[in-house]
């Protein structure tokens, strides 16, 4: 669903909720989800707050063990412990839902920063902090993502893994609440522009990439494995101390049973990320996530946006344009991500490459699991090279650099030329 919580991104990535497909996107039309959602709310108008909660989670395919499925810090609990908030409750947290408390837009509609005044002390912006994704009435997501996210997210429980803290329903009217994460998303650092977006050294981009594989391979080796679907940038939340936390379930899906190797299901995701088998085929195999993962691990290298319809023709793609200068080290330095300024280590960048290049095999099989991923990782960050300080450069050498033109690959950004997303839907 692609919704930032922190200062909106200048270039928001493209996404697709829509059916993807080489031919383009099939949308579900705004009429059906209001429909659905109408026929739905009215048959139950009647119901008390608590029956809400147990028909929302009621069709719940995660199993009772959930105390016995603890796996690096996660667990699947045994029922949901999501808090049921009043319209009213949310209306007030985020003052009216007013516009100075947005913190970003995406598919499904606004997310709202408000506060829960537990205490009722009655002074404006006191309390815990929380986040609040309120549906558009527009939205061509509606409420089926709002229902999966409520079913995965209520039984989840990891380290990075956003939490809910619950949900609304009332008529219409369709919000979860989240735990508020400070820093805003990975996309917004990487791509981000402006005095307020400062770059992220290295050991942090290591930090957010570890962290992520970890949310990725908890729900890969769950006792029912998710495929999570839509791993990208926008997606990767971040807290204050930049620990990244998976957001947006909407897309989420159940694995295939032990006896199928994948899931067939309508194509859903976005264009750059989504693994080249489930686009052209509908087969979604765990291992589809690891390619998404392959593809922001190259964007944390790079700083460059998995599909930019700015860039020159033949470069839209990262993937296909930069995949050769991955094999690389001294090719791979060309493309490193200007800001980093050429502080980190070589070798790690080189391994984090190559790791990216198995990530993104167009064979699902040749991939990594992510559990090997995280291992791989992890090895990187205990082998506590150095990040490398640039050569200094004398005055004259400086001078010339500067008069030279910007390398290709970060073009000098055009604050007057808006981006392009073809691809997008709502």
């Amino acid at each position: 669903m692609g919704i930032c919580w922190g200062s909106p991104a200048t270039n928001p990535t493209p996404t697709t909720t829509g059916h993807l497909s080489s031919a383009g996107i099939s949308q579900t039309t705004s009429s059906t989800i209001s429909s659905r959602i109408s026929n739905t709310t009215s048959s139950r108008s009647t119901n008390t707050a608590s029956s809400q909660g147990s028909n929302v989670s009621g069709n719940s395919r995660f199993s009772g063990r959930g105390s016995d499925e603890a796996s690096s810090n996660g667990q699947i609990l045994p029922t949901d412990n999501l808090r049921i908030f009043s319209f009213a409750e949310l209306k007030a947290a985020t003052k009216n839902f007013r516009p100075d408390t947005v913190l970003g837009e995406g598919g499904f509609g606004r997310v709202f920063k408000g506060w829960l005044d537990e205490k009722s002390t009655g002074k404006s912006g006191s309390g815990n902090v929380i986040a609040v994704k309120k549906l558009n009435s527009e939205s061509l997501q509606g409420f089926e993502e709002w229902q999966t996210e409520v079913q995965f997210l209520g039984r989840l429980s990891h380290p990075n893994l956003v939490r809910l803290i619950g949900y609304c329903w009332e008529e219409e009217e369709l919000l979860l609440v989240y735990e508020f994460m400070q820093k805003g998303s990975l996309e917004n650092h990487l791509f981000g522009r402006g005095s307020t977006v400062q770059p992220l050294p290295w050991d942090i981009r290591l930090k957010i990439a570890i962290g992520a594989a970890r949310g990725l391979a908890f729900l890969h080796t769950s006792d029912k494995q998710v495929i999570y679907r839509d791993f990208k940038a926008s997606n990767i939340l971040l807290d204050g101390s930049y620990t990244a936390k998976i957001s947006d379930f909407g897309l989420a899906k159940f694995g295939p049973s032990a006896s199928q190797s994948h899931v067939t299901t309508r194509v859903m995701g976005t264009y750059g990320y989504a693994a080249p088998e489930y686009v052209t085929t509908g087969h979604l195999y765990v291992k589809s996530d690891v390619y998404g993962f392959g593809v922001v691990l190259i964007e944390i290298l790079t700083g460059l946006r998995a599909l930019d319809q700015n860039r020159p023709s033949g470069r839209h793609n990262l993937v296909d344009w930069i995949k050769p200068y991955l094999y690389d080290r001294r090719k791979l330095k060309n493309i490193m991500d200007s800001r980093l300024e050429g502080k980190y280590p070589s070798k790690a960048a080189l391994k984090i490459a190559q790791l990216a290049l198995n990530c993104i095999e167009s064979e699902h099989r040749h991939r990594p699991s992510m559990k090997e991923v995280v291992e791989t990782l992890e090895k990187i960050e205990a082998s506590d090279e150095i990040p490398r300080e640039p050569k200094a450069r004398s005055n004259r050498q400086q001078t010339q650099q500067n008069l030279q033109q910007r390398s290709p690959l970060h073009p000098r950004p055009d604050k007057n030329r808006a981006y392009q997303q073809p691809l997008r839907a709502r």
